[in-house]
Order: C-alpha cells, then sequence, then structure tokens
C-alpha cells in the first residue's frame, strides 16, 4: 500500500536513508512523505505497529523486479529425461542407454528410466526386473535411485538422481 492507502491511525515511520523517525499518525507520515518529495510505502503491515518507509515508489519496484530477475537467474531448473528399455535388450543396448542416462545425469538432469512391456512380455515381468536393478548398478558411481522401480500399467519405472 502507498500513500493514502494507509489507512492506519499509527504507523512507524523510516526515513530515506534508513533512520527510524518514531511512531506517528499516518497523514503526519504523509504530510513528511509529500515534503520530502517522495512515496509513503507500507513495508511491514503485519507489525504493531504496520512499518512505513519514505521511498520513491517507482524506483524501489524496478529494484524488486531486478532482484526477483537476478534470483530467477541463478535458480537452477532440473529437467526430468526419460530413458526407455525394453525386456528383450542385449547387454550393449543397455550400456548404450546407460551413457545416455549417465550424459544426463552429469548435466544435473534427473533421469526416468522406464521398462515398456507389449503383449506377451507381460507374463514374464518378475524375469526381466533384474533388468532394471542393473540399469541402476551401473550407474550406481554417479547416481542414486530416488524411486525403486515399480509396475504401473504396462511399464515399469524407477528414478534416477545425482549423488550428492
Amino acid at each position: 500500500m502507498i500513500n493514502e492507502q494507509v489507512r492506519d491511525k499509527e504507523v512507524r515511520v523510516i526515513g530515506e536513508d534508513g533512520q527510524q523517525l518514531g511512531v506517528m499518525s499516518s497523514k503526519e507520515a504523509m504530510k513528511l512523505a509529500r515534503e520530502a518529495n517522495v512515496d509513503l510505502v507500507k513495508i511491514a503491515p503485519s507489525a504493531n505497529p504496520p512499518v512505513c518507509k519514505l521511498i520513491d515508489y517507482g524506483k524501489y519496484r524496478y529494484e524488486q523486479a531486478r532482484k526477483e530477475k537476478e534470483a530467477k537467474k541463478k535458480q537452477k531448473t532440473v529437467e526430468i529425461k526419460e530413458v526407455r528399455l525394453s525386456p528383450n535388450i542385449d547387454d550393449n543396448d543397455l550400456n548404450t542407454k546407460c551413457n545416455a542416462a549417465r550424459k544426463f545425469i552429469e548435466k544435473g538432469n534427473k533421469v526416468k528410466v522406464t521398462l515398456r512391456f507389449r503383449g506377451r512380455e507381460m507374463a514374464h515381468i518378475d524375469s526381466t526386473k533384474h533388468i532394471l536393478s542393473d540399469f541402476a548398478e551401473k550407474l550406481s558411481d554417479i547416481a542414486v535411485m530416488e524411486k525403486a522401480p515399480k509396475l504401473e500399467g504396462r511399464s515399469m519405472m524407477m528414478f534416477l538422481t545425482e549423488k550428492r
């Protein structure tokens, strides 16, 4: 809230340079703001009494937007990459898929490993669980299993993330 929107009886006022001007009525604070040719901005509305500051509101909003943009820039986004396997995968193919997953994990992404079953392969789910455990074992030096293999419909999934 700024200027006339501040309707509290008493407010604690902070000057432009950061010094406390004390507790006063909102009308007096508004008068001080007009004299200094700045805005009266309520900074801490939940405080008792609410805290208001004498600042140039346009400049304040610009600085807040810059801070948010800077914080967003430093934020790291984690993507989920998927590696699909089939129950009758050969060792060399499994190694190729492991290398692809290794690259994803080294870049800081999560990896979703999906073992897809088609047709009669659904009858032999028990004999193919070792594929996902072998996959996780080959990446155990850089990755840790976030979610254990779980059967959902016609596919079995597990998630791997970077070791910390």
